[in-house]
């Protein structure tokens, strides 16, 4: 109890001692200073921005209207109502109210009463008007300041009669730069050659070679995967994997490549939409496919996407303007000028996108694809050979070849009896529900845009000869790399992808309908649980039977039915397909054929390309055709069955083309329209909106941007007065731990204000002076004195400036959590540098999955994949990687500006008993002991691999002696030495050094940046 109130009385008396009083008698208001954090902290919620909310009709955040209501008369403290109302003694008339329990103090009513007295002048917010470049602040100590950063940190310490904390020692710099700019700490050796160096320029030579360094990306890669929410899976219940990690990586190509932040944010808002936009730019719009994705049966798929727009206007809205938008999805923002109708103008701005999936082939890809096809063409030439040779005489060769040739042409002949010709139609009119269906050259039928449970496809097609009857319908079904999983379908649920579920086909002629018979279909299965999937389903009026193709996903497929009586002179042929099922499953690309025949027509087992061949005079095949031809028969000839297998374990050969999920803007004809939705409600959709950004970010009322790519570049342009500041501070807040502004996702109107704010205007400023370079802000807060102080706090600071907010001493404080295992990964020796590619599984306990839906297994990498670095781990939002969770990391959920951070004890049982923990212990330990190394030399090696710095005398003593101990215990048998060391053939010695390394690892210095 005493030590919690000394705590606090410490806490009262810095909080008393910074920043200065809010006013005194000869001292000016400041109305963003003093008195707009009183009115937003205790007056905007009832009389701020919002009109539905707010109370007797009062606006306190704008001037002319308290003026107008008479709250405020300018210079007349007695006529002014606010005045009256917060120094009322009646209860039914104070402001704020005592039901509030947020009365105001004396001082803050003497500050409202000068502020009145003053002339009430208002100001615009400070985050709200764009930053100028500042003079820099003259010091009294010249010789303190590294860079200019330090002329602003240290005129605010002399101003408040503090001195800058001496340098920190060498070894405790060296490491937190190494942590700072790339995750990981140094070597021994590394940090030796830095600390023995005699050379002027070291240090900023060793930053250069940092922000050089590939790992530089995979570690601020891993705090902009905070903001994107990055997950390999889908969230919510069924949570199932993902693939979008192509997006992760090229987060860390870019950060490497120091892309400019401004491209680095078009190129993710909006990259498809840049001319002749390249497959990088198009990959970079993952960041808004991050979003969750509900797979649950029976939800509504148009809900499910409102819901994730409503995450993407957040999350713009905390990344690129520090802006809390969310707030003013129900109604107009309580404390900042967004209103209810801004907030779905900005969605409307993200909302025209389609979300496919983008098939990467990459060019080696591309080109290993090419020479194994190009060595199954040859194979196959040669599979002539191959054929069983007929009797009689010549050559066994030659009777292999005339067996061929027999066989080949009894298959033609047989094929040409049974092809039926067919012939594509040209559409004359496509309506539906909702998609957007276009007819492309080969007379498919493409479907884009929104899709739901219920989808109709109503089309009319010309019919080619009236004169000719028709007997039959054909629709094939076709594959497309746009298409989820390539297609046909465009269910985009894990398991389904790629699917469709046609539940009924009806046909009219002139408006007349058909009665259709005898359906069939080259291949039938439906995706979950029982049923048929057979043709005839598409028939028999139910819509909850129907044909799919599932599991086919990725390859054409084919229905056919035939009319029950052939009718001639038609003109146009109208299909209707019904698409119905508990999840949206309608098709994403397709044919319609018709067919005259002599007899009922059924689907065939071989390709439509094939059949079309056969169809035709032999005397119009070309060559290609004619090898093609070839090349069936060899797929399918029975006596090749032995020698196909050199074929397909060829075509087990080809390289699988990752996806990832992008966004496409929608066709110009097929715009998707905004509605504002009355308290946020989905199912309550009011008056259309038309996209812009909010009004107060607008300058004189000039036209907003109205799309994506025009609204990525005003984010990044200088109209925007945020998205440096905000930028800027986070870098601020990663690397003391706080940011100039501490609420580093609100820069609104409710946010602290920045204590050194001519400093955030001038890091924001020089950002983009320098051409928004990321490695050139690191680089300057780096290199600034203030960076390199000593993180050794005094009581003097402690008393004054326990969070170190006025910068008088080095940041300290614990990494996060995949920092945690990359150093212990660093340490060990294990750590691979393998980048990029899917992500992988480290060891964690069977635990942590069992209870997830479906009770998938974690299942460890093997080889280098299990030791790669922790922004490659496998990531499923329902059950995150338990030791990061354990240390803070967020789950992928939701856009994240700032971790929190605690100390727990589950954080040191997690060190010292995880399976991944004791590896890496076990392995450090054998690194550490060489043949010749005494006790000191193998000791002194553990310490240095985990907290750089060398041991002292008293550290060492007292690791020596722990050594021994635990030895004695193991050779006594009270430990088992191969259970610590987890080899049969560990030796007590190789044990007791194991547990030297746990508890190194162990201890706060191990995890923390110095």
């Amino acid at each position: 109890m005493r030590i919690g109130l000394i705590a606090i009385l410490l806490m009262s008396l810095a909080a008393a001692s910074w920043p200065r009083s809010a006013w005194a008698a000869d001292e000016a208001i400041d109305f963003n200073r003093d008195v707009r954090p009183i009115l937003a902290a205790k007056c905007f919620a009832c009389h701020g921005p919002d009109e539905e909310h707010r109370e007797a009709g009062l606006r306190l955040d704008d001037r002319e209207a308290a003026i107008d209501h008479g709250a405020i008369v300018p210079e007349a403290v007695d006529q002014s109502g606010l005045v009256d109302r917060i120094m009322s003694d009646d209860a039914d008339l104070v402001m704020p109210p005592p039901s509030a329990n947020d009365t105001l103090s004396e001082e803050q009513k003497q500050v409202l009463k000068r502020w009145i007295e003053r002339g009430a002048k208002y100001a615009k917010h400070w985050a709200f008007v764009s930053p100028v470049m500042p003079a820099i602040p003259s010091v009294h100590d010249t010789a303190w300041p590294h860079n200019e950063i330090d002329n602003f940190v240290l005129a605010k310490l002399e101003r408040e009669k503090l001195m800058p904390s001496p340098s920190a020692d060498r070894y405790t710099l060296v490491r937190r730069v190494y942590l700072d700019l790339i995750g990981l700490p140094p070597t021994p050796e590394e940090a030796d050659a830095f600390v023995n160096s005699t050379d002027p320029a070291a240090y900023e030579k060793l930053v250069d070679k940092l922000l050089a360094s590939p790992r530089y990306g995979e570690r601020w890669g891993r705090e902009w995967l905070d903001l994107a929410r990055y997950s390999d899976t889908n969230g919510y219940e069924k949570d199932r994997e993902r693939s979008i990690w192509p997006y992760r990586d090229w987060v860390i190509q870019a950060i490497n490549a120091d892309m400019p932040f401004d491209q680095f944010t078009i190129e993710q808002i909006a990259g498809d939409m840049l001319p002749e936009a390249t497959t990088s730019q198009r990959i970079a719009t993952g960041f808004h496919r991050n979003t969750m994705l509900n797979e649950e049966g029976g939800i509504d798929p148009l809900e499910y996407r409102y819901y994730a727009m409503v995450d993407r206007v957040a999350t713009t809205g905390t990344v690129w303007l520090g802006m809390t938008t969310g707030c003013a999805q129900c109604h107009t923002h309580k404390y900042d000028p967004i209103t209810h109708t801004d907030y779905f103008a900005l969605m409307g701005l993200l909302n025209n996108a389609d979300e496919p999936d983008l098939v990467i082939k990459a060019e080696e890809q591309l080109k290993r694809t090419e020479e194994i096809q190009n060595d199954i063409r040859l194979l196959e030439d040669t599979l002539i050979y191959e054929f069983p040779p007929r009797e009689g005489e010549g050559s066994e060769e030659e009777r292999r070849a005339e067996n061929f040739k027999q066989h080949f042409q009894a298959w033609l002949d047989k094929g040409k009896t049974e092809a039926v010709s067919w012939q594509s139609l040209e559409a004359t009119e496509l309506k539906t529900n909702l998609p957007l269906l276009q007819q492309l050259p080969d007379l498919s039928i493409f479907s884009t845009g929104d899709i739901t449970k219920r989808d109709v496809f109503q089309l009319s097609f010309a019919l080619p000869d009236p004169a000719k009857p028709i007997t039959a319908i054909r629709l094939e079904v076709l594959p497309d790399d746009r298409l989820p999983a390539g297609g046909p379908g465009r269910a985009y649920y894990e398991g389904r992808k790629g699917d469709f579920f046609l539940s009924e086909l009806s046909a009219q002629i002139d408006g007349k309908p058909v009665t259709l018979q005898d359906a069939s279909h080259d291949y039938g299965k439906i995706a979950v649980g029982s049923g048929s999937a057979d043709a005839a389903n598409v028939l028999d009026g139910e819509g909850s039977t129907g044909w799919s193709t599932a599991a086919g996903e990725g390859k054409p497929h084919h229905l056919v039915v035939n009319l029950a009586e052939p009718i001639a002179g038609g003109k146009q042929l109208q299909i209707e397909m019904l698409f119905e099922r508990h999840f949206a499953a309608s098709l994403g690309r397709f044919r319609i054929s018709v067919a005259h025949a002599s007899q009922p027509v059924a689907a065939k087992q071989m390709p439509l390309d094939v059949e079309a061949i056969l169809s035709r005079n032999e005397e119009t095949w070309t060559e290609v055709e004619k090898a093609r031809l070839k090349s069936q028969f060899i797929q399918e000839s029975p006596e090749l069955a032995e020698a196909r297998k050199m074929i397909q374990a060829l075509k087990q050969q080809l390289p699988d083309y990752p996806i990832t999920m992008v966004m496409e803007e929608r066709p110009a004809e097929n715009p998707r329209v905004t509605h504002l939705h009355h308290r946020g409600e989905y199912l309550s959709p009011k008056q259309e909106v038309e996209p812009n950004i909010p009004a107060f970010l607008r300058a004189d009322e000039t036209p907003g941007p109205t799309n994506r790519l025009e609204f990525a570049q005003w984010l990044v342009s200088r109209q925007n007065p945020l998205v440096a500041r905000v930028t800027v501070n986070r870098a601020w807040q990663s690397i003391f731990g706080k940011g100039l502004v501490e609420s580093s996702g609100d820069f609104g109107t409710q946010s602290e204000p920045p204590l050194h704010p001519e400093l955030l205007d001038y890091l924001a400023c020089k950002f983009m002076e320098d051409g928004w370079s990321r490695k050139k802000l690191h680089r300057a807060i780096v290199t600034s004195a203030t960076y390199q102080q000593s993180s050794v706090t005094t009581a003097k600071l402690q008393q004054r400036d326990p969070a170190n907010r006025l910068l008088a001493r080095g940041p300290r404080f614990r990494v996060d959590a995949e920092l945690v295992r990359d150093t212990m990964l660093k340490a060990s020796g294990l750590l691979s540098d393998k980048m990029y590619g899917p992500g992988v599984y480290p060891p964690q306990p069977e635990s942590v999955t069992a209870l997830a839906y479906g009770n998938v297994p974690w299942k460890p990498s093997a080889g280098e994949d299990r030791y790669r670095r922790s922004i490659y781990t496998f990531s499923k939002r329902t059950a995150p990687f338990a030791s990061y969770t354990v240390f803070d990391a967020p789950t992928g959920e939701v856009c994240t500006a700032g971790r929190d951070r605690s100390n727990t004890p589950l954080q040191a049982l997690t060190l010292l008993n995880d399976e991944m923990y004791l590896e890496l212990a076990q392995h450090l330990a054998q690194a550490a002991v060489t043949p010749k190394a005494t006790e000191e030399e193998i000791v002194t090696a553990i310490f240095r691999r985990l907290l750089t710095r060398p041991p002292e005398p008293g550290e060492l003593e007292a690791l020596l002696a722990y050594y021994h101990s635990q030895l004695e215990r193991i050779e006594s048998g009270e430990i088992e030495a191969t259970q610590v060391a987890g080899s049969e053939q560990a030796s007590p010695q190789q044990a007791a050094w194991t547990m030297v390394a746990r508890v190194l690892m162990n201890v706060d210095e191990a995890i923390a940046k110095p």
